[in-house]
């Protein structure tokens, strides 16, 4: 039978409904939102704040094991950025086993659940074993984080990337073996994932493409066509001027700005994630915010790699679609990036609440535009399009994935719809996330999730082993 919930503050694309009644169908899609109990019906009651599961558009789910081990510099170090992280993050993926990847996801994955997230996108590159050889089941490393994801039961949208050569005219190095495909094993190695879907329906497949400096123009366009002959919909995603560094070798290399190339060569749509993005020129801000494409942020992985910060303000006024993703997992919470992301771009323009300003050539506003709700409703909307899970809104006919947020956790408290929001992206630090829906089912009550102790006692182990 459905179920019909009375939640105390419901989220909607316009507002907020006090209370809204959401009914949800034994197939977890939402069958009616109403501002009034329908006729004869008894509802359960949500106290709190109920609004939309969040989509993590960008992980590394194995890179959670080095948060906290790389924050150190030696006399050898002449500089340290993201070529000189990267070394350590090979050492450590050299030792990487299936059950520890499976180990270190799982964690991962139960942190973005308690954080709000209800869906990830795994940018997924470790397909083979340490020194390059193929696992007797090819899809052996991504079978473990779909072990993972129905494990805690987040939502998956999978992306096998697609990685062969080091670099613009240079072969893959010696520890980046275990990432490397050509094309044909590629594309093999989807066409299996995607069988995995009868018997996990949260779970999507997409294609990745490492970055235009780990791929062939021949090699990206023949993936596209293979994967579009597979899936037309399929959700497209690619690293993409994340530093100075990339922009140059690409120009050099290719004749274009990695986001000019995409533009020229590959007809950059909605189904496309530009993750990072950090180094765009104006031309390429118009051409990826009219194209469609969500620009992925990682505002705290870049901020800790030292790369530099996207053009948010010129982005959003052009109308760019963008979403959050966790990366590296320094903070497994959308709510720390967003904050990083606002107050960012406020020490470097000096001056507050950046994109939430009334529209100079719009219509006046009833009332004030909120930062929070601004950043939330972005953030929302640009992670469910680039995951393609089917949530994303508390609407009719959206995947029922509800948040519950507590108001009486001290970040939220003395607050109400207005300013909930706010308080919470930007008001505090602590998480007020309290109960968490997926497709009509709860998997995290009270902040508790049931296999919280098994899943941390298999991330001790792994870690053991990884860093003895």
């Amino acid at each position: 039978m459905p179920t019909l919930y009375e939640v105390e503050h419901l989220h909607q694309p316009d507002g907020w409904l006090s209370p809204g009644f959401l009914e949800v169908g034994d197939d977890g899609q939402i069958l009616s939102v109403s501002a009034r109990c329908p006729a004869g019906r008894r509802a359960e009651k949500l106290a709190g704040y109920g609004v939309p599961g969040l989509s993590n558009l960008h992980s590394h789910a194995f890179q959670r094991a080095l948060a906290g081990r790389t924050e150190f510099v030696t006399g050898a170090l002449a500089e340290d950025n993201l070529w000189t992280w990267r070394k350590e993050m090979y050492r450590m993926v050299d030792r990487l086993t299936p059950e520890a990847y499976e180990a270190i996801a799982a964690l991962v994955y139960l942190e973005m659940l308690k954080f709000g997230m209800t869906a990830v996108c795994e940018f997924h590159y470790v397909h083979h074993q340490s020194g390059g050889a193929h696992f007797a089941n090819p899809a052996e490393m991504s079978d473990r984080l779909i072990a993972a994801a129905a494990d805690t039961g987040l939502g998956l949208t999978l992306l096998p990337v697609l990685y062969a050569h080091g670099g613009i005219g240079k072969p893959a190095e010696p520890t980046q073996q275990r990432f490397v495909h050509d094309v044909d094993a590629y594309l093999a190695l989807i066409d299996t994932l995607r069988s995995r879907r009868t018997d996990h329906p949260d779970l999507h497949i997409g294609l990745a493409l490492h970055s235009l400096r780990a791929v062939t123009p021949e090699e990206a366009k023949a993936a596209l066509a293979g994967m579009n002959a597979l899936d037309p919909q399929a959700r497209l995603h690619i690293h993409v001027s994340e530093t100075t560094h990339e922009v140059a070798e690409v120009e050099a290399g290719l004749g274009a700005r990695p986001v000019q190339w995409l533009l020229d060569n590959t007809g950059l749509d909605d189904r496309w994630c530009l993750v990072h993005a950090t180094h765009l020129d104006a031309s390429e801000i118009a051409g990826a915010a009219a194209s469609g494409a969500v620009a992925g942020l990682c505002p705290l992985t870049e901020a800790t790699m030292g790369d530099g910060f996207f053009p948010l303000v010129e982005y959003h006024q052009a109308g760019g679609a963008w979403g959050i993703g966790t990366d590296s997992h320094y903070a497994t919470s959308i709510a720390e990036e967003l904050r990083m992301l606002e107050c960012g771009k406020r020490l470097e323009l000096r001056r507050r609440n950046v994109i939430a300003q009334p529209s100079a050539t719009g219509p006046v506003h009833s009332g004030p535009v909120h930062s929070g709700r601004v950043h939330f409703d972005m953030a929302l909307r640009g992670g469910e399009q680039a995951s393609g899970q089917g949530g994303g809104a508390l609407i009719i006919g959206r995947r029922a994935d509800l948040l519950m947020l507590d108001a009486d956790r001290n970040v939220l408290l003395g607050h109400g719809p207005q300013t909930a929001l706010d308080a919470w992206m930007l008001g505090g630090t602590e998480n007020p996330v309290r109960d968490v829906m997926i497709g009509g089912k709860w998997v995290v009550r009270g902040g508790y999730h049931p296999q919280e102790a098994r899943i941390k006692a298999n991330y001790r182990a792994a870690m053991a082993q990884l860093t003895t």
